[in-house]
């Protein structure tokens, strides 16, 4: 059983910080690209930020300067660092993780959790 679990979401007023932390569990073997995606109401999932392997960060135009993406491999675990957050950050943001398990090589999807920010 494989899962990614999100938490650091919550309430915060405009041009406040919080920070988004997600664990990978199970029975990994390694783990490929992460990342972070929301979805606003009526709107559709976009990238956040994402990072390779290898560190590479990339991010969404409107999040550059503002968050940053890290990775700590050894604990299977994927952070997003959100400063100046603006209410247009508001949504549901996602977990995203390509994971190589004992028998697959796949993406995987957390369940999510709400960041809010008020104006």
């Amino acid at each position: 059983q494989v899962q990614l679990v999100e938490s650091g979401g919550g309430l915060v007023q405009a041009g406040g910080s919080l920070r988004l932390s997600c664990v990978a569990s199970g029975r990994i073997v390694s783990t490929n690209t992460m990342g972070w995606y929301r979805q606003a109401p009526e709107k559709q999932r976009e990238l956040v930020a994402s990072i390779t392997s290898g560190n590479i960060p990339n991010y969404a135009d409107s999040v550059k300067g503002r968050f940053t993406i890290s990775r700590d491999n050894a604990k299977n675990t994927v952070y997003l660092q959100m400063n100046s957050l603006k209410p247009e950050d508001t949504a549901v943001y996602y977990c995203n993780a390509v994971l190589r398990t004992t028998t697959s090589f796949m993406n995987y999807w957390g369940k999510g959790t709400l960041v809010t920010v008020s104006s």
